[in-house]
């Protein structure tokens, strides 16, 4: 597949067919995905691949704990876990996830609730002895360290869709981060990144939305001039 054609038509891909993805393919798109960039060539990812129905079942049970705190915010207009937000107004909203929990009981469920279905579950860890964080002692919510990571998820994301696979990479679990660790036999100096889903798409998101670069870029200043194509 052309690059460009793959940057820009890999979306999120949250239903799958129940094939079976060989351990073979799976080794196939982390071994192109290790080429990825970041910080210092030091590499501070390492993957879990999930595969036993017990821990599947678990991990699923730690993401729905903040699946519906998630949805509950979002109904009420917040982007959940923003940095900077009005946090009682987030208490108040997660009052609402018990409801959202029980309906969700009722209904068929989505990705979250049949996320142990998932063809290949992948859970992405990142070394923090090894990520320079150079904001790290900044009086704001740390984001640097995950350049050296989320390059890598991406390239996984990728490598899948030059096979005719398709996933998703979730942050959720991350809000169970002590549970997550104990159920992988994780040592605490790693962080729980990302889960990674993998399955052959029932349909692969090609017609994507996203904002113009007019709206995002601008020149010499915060509020300069848009960038244009024209310019």
């Amino acid at each position: 597949m052309d690059l460009i054609e793959a940057l820009r038509t890999t979306g999120a891909a949250r239903e799958f067919s129940s094939d079976d993805i060989p351990e073979a393919v799976v080794h196939r798109l982390l071994d192109t995905a290790r080429f990825a960039p970041n910080g210092g060539n030091r590499q501070a990812w390492r993957v879990v691949l999930v595969r036993d129905g017990e821990r599947r079942r678990r991990l699923r049970q730690l993401y729905l704990s903040g699946w519906y705190d998630y949805l509950a915010m979002s109904a009420a207009g917040l982007t959940p876990w923003a940095p900077v937000t009005d946090r009682r107004a987030e208490d108040r909203a997660r009052a609402d996830a018990p409801a959202l929990a029980r309906a969700a009981a009722e209904a068929p469920g989505g990705f979250a609730e049949h996320l142990d279905e998932v063809p290949v579950l992948l859970v992405l860890l990142a070394d923090l002895r090894r990520l320079a964080a150079v904001d790290r002692d900044l009086d704001r919510y740390t984001l640097v360290g995950g350049a050296s990571v989320y390059p890598f998820a991406w390239s996984v994301l990728l490598a899948a869709r030059a096979e005719g696979l398709g996933g998703v990479m979730t942050t959720m679990a991350t809000e169970r981060e002590a549970d997550v660790r104990h159920l992988l036999g994780v040592p605490e100096e790693y962080a729980v990144s990302a889960v990674i889903a993998l399955g052959r798409p029932l349909n692969q998101p090609t017609r994507l939305r996203r904002t113009p670069v007019e709206q995002f870029a601008t020149v010499d200043s915060f509020d300069g001039e848009p960038l244009r194509a024209e310019g």
